[in-house]
């Protein structure tokens, strides 16, 4: 019987950052990871963590941020259980789970990929981190249309064999499609 591999806890500190909004108040806040954290996790896009903030523990994604490293969206009830607040310094705890999960599919992809078994066929015969990259380049559309037309192309690119999305850069670094949120003054 083969054993998990073990992979390294990174523990740092870390301040807690608001968002700028284009409405209202954030009821969530933010950390930028450190980049040797970052550099220590299996991929530079999004990675499934355990994180422990101050203590209290949850299982969350690390978002790419474009510069080749990674942040972490934190819920308000994840910072109250915490006892942490925006602008306060909080010491993190990072494991990169030792298997990627099986990412949620989109309804929207769910529906085309059903209406088409040769692109099914092959979605479902691929690895999770696969999985999410497709779904990850479809989300990041930052129009319906586009959102759409992405579906579309990964259902054909599918049922012709494609296994991974093509050209889509996972960590934003090239492409610059994702970032880390911009901070609040």
């Amino acid at each position: 019987m083969q054993m998990a591999k073990q992979l390294p806890i990174q523990i740092f500190s870390a301040q807690l950052l608001r968002p700028v909004l284009s409405t209202g108040d954030a009821a969530w806040s933010f950390i930028i990871l450190p980049k040797n954290v970052s550099e220590s996790l299996p991929r530079r896009g999004r990675t499934t963590v355990n994180v422990a903030i101050n203590g209290h523990a949850f299982q969350s994604t690390l978002e790419p941020d474009g510069k080749l490293s990674h942040w972490l969206e934190i819920d308000e009830a994840h910072s109250v259980a915490a006892a942490v607040r925006i602008g306060e310094i909080a010491t993190i705890e990072i494991t990169a789970l030792p298997q990627e999960p099986e990412p949620e599919l989109p309804s929207d992809l769910r529906e085309a990929l059903d209406a088409n078994p040769e692109a099914r066929a092959v979605w479902d015969d691929t690895t999770p981190i696969a999985r999410l990259d497709w779904i990850h380049w479809i989300v990041s559309a930052k129009q319906a249309k586009t959102r759409v037309k992405r579906i579309n192309e990964a259902c054909d690119k599918l049922a012709s064999g494609q296994r991974r999305v093509c050209c889509f850069d996972p960590s934003g670094f090239y492409s610059k499609a994702f970032s880390a949120p911009k901070v609040a003054q």
